[in-house]
């Protein structure tokens, strides 16, 4: 799921931003405008797992318009892909018990095959999920 949500970004004294994310009510920092940008995605994303993974809905993006800031602010939009940061950031294992045939598993045993890696492969291949 992609979506798009206003940052904004307010600089700070020693030369890096403040980026606050009305829709999620979270703040982030960077070192630079692009750290900030960074940072507020990766707030996105994290805040936007946490709640799928509590059962509870993801915030619809405000209206970019509709957000009130300061003259000295900048309003931007940050763009996340929730699945693929999920992907990318998700790194814990599932056990699975999978059945085989006892001759097919005694072929890739013989062979030296990792039947988990190929089961991996095949299923990113099957849902059309790329590295």
């Amino acid at each position: 799921m992609k979506r798009v949500y206003p940052v904004i970004f307010i600089k700070s004294a020693d030369g890096g931003y403040m980026a606050h994310v009305p829709d999620f009510e979270i703040d982030t920092q960077g070192n630079s405008l692009v750290d900030a940008i960074a940072m507020a995605r990766d707030s996105i994303g994290l805040m936007g797992i946490d709640m799928e993974d509590d059962g509870k809905h993801i915030p619809e993006p405000s209206r970019f318009e509709d957000i009130a800031h300061n003259a000295n602010e900048i309003v931007s939009l940050v763009d996340i892909d929730f699945s693929l940061y999920r992907r990318r950031y998700e790194h814990s294992t599932v056990r699975r018990n999978v059945s085989l045939p006892a001759w097919l598993n005694a072929e890739a045993e013989k062979q030296g095959l990792n039947i988990s890696a190929i089961l991996q492969a095949a299923l990113k291949q099957a849902l059309h999920i790329s590295d």
